[in-house]
């Protein structure tokens, strides 16, 4: 008589793929210590598989998650230009129901939005419940783009008397204080570095300029940008040390191989919605009652309609 093979749980079987990308605030950071083309002992075949289950898996967490209609995920996408944001999310939700989906792209901001606060806009995009947000580049532009380009913080009308030294530190702990308080609330916040080399980026862009389907994707601001590298690098790096939690850590994904930050993305956000056991509604008595009525009364209907057609045949 064979043994049912028995399945491991999904955090313990998602978990070398998550783990070790996870920063929560506690020791110390150092962005240079984490590798940008990591594989984690799979080949593209063996990700491939990873990924095809990770994306039926959310389809099923997705739908518990919008029919329990308590919770809701936010994720966060950072990172370099092709880094390859875009392409992990079309491909990590790809076959999950769009209907339970927001996402929320942020350019430059509106002269409305520059008439409040940093985080007016964002907050404005939240998920609500039972829903999935996708912030494609997030408030953390404010201590990135912005902080790299100091001109920018010039132009966001702020009393010059708060523009501080300190307007770094105060904006870490105003986006900490504020992702706490979402998940006080029920939002899980879940943030993605996609974290691609120099060259990798290089080579990215030439694939741009050699292939007219992706010509549209080319800027030439995202050359001027490349060559404030360092100063980029030393701002994501500031901005996981200082706003990585508890409640919201940051996930540094190895983004070199597109394959495999898909693994790491889809598996994340998999435990982090396994977390939740999330569940369909029960129903309660006294609408089961009533459902079997219903059924009753539309098998009878379907009945009367064959008995229907049988005379309509005789009466011919």
């Amino acid at each position: 008589m064979s043994k049912k093979k028995q399945t491991q749980p999904l955090a313990v079987e998602l978990k070398p793929y998550v783990a070790p990308f996870c920063f929560d605030g506690s020791g110390e950071f150092h962005l240079k210590s984490h590798k940008t083309n990591e594989k984690g002992g799979l080949d593209k075949d063996k990700g491939e598989k990873i990924i095809e289950a990770n994306r039926k898996r959310l389809s099923d967490f997705q739908a518990k998650l919008f029919a329990q209609d308590n919770w809701s995920l936010l994720l966060i996408f950072q990172g370099m230009d092709a880094a390859g944001k875009d392409s992990a999310i079309k491909s990590v939700f790809d076959g999950v129901n769009p209907q339970g989906c927001q996402v929320a792209s942020f350019k430059a901001p509106s002269t409305k939005e520059l008439d409040h606060d940093f985080l007016w806009r964002s907050t404005m995009s939240l998920p609500e419940r039972g829903r999935i947000g996708i912030f494609n580049r997030s408030y953390y532009e404010e201590v990135l783009v912005v902080r790299v380009h100091p001109e920018i913080l010039a132009k966001q009308k702020i009393p010059r008397v708060l523009v501080k030294k300190t307007i770094w530190r105060e904006r870490f702990e105003d986006i900490a204080a504020f992702e706490r308080y979402l998940a006080r609330n029920g939002t899980v916040v879940v943030k993605f570095f996609l974290n691609v080399s120099k060259e990798e980026q290089r080579q990215r862009f030439l694939d741009r300029l050699e292939e007219p389907s992706k010509n549209w994707k080319f800027s030439m601001a995202d050359v001027a940008e490349r060559a404030l590298w360092d100063k980029y690098q030393a701002a994501y790096q500031e901005m996981i040390r200082h706003t990585s939690t508890a409640a919201a850590p940051w996930h540094v994904v190895p983004a070199d191989h597109k394959w495999f930050a898909r693994v790491v993305i889809g598996s994340t956000i998999v435990s982090a919605l396994d977390k939740l056991d999330l569940r369909f509604p029960k129903v309660d008595a006294a609408s089961l009652q009533e459902f079997k009525k219903v059924r009753e009364a539309l098998e009878n209907e379907g009945k009367g309609g064959a008995a229907a057609k049988k005379a309509a045949v005789k009466a011919k």
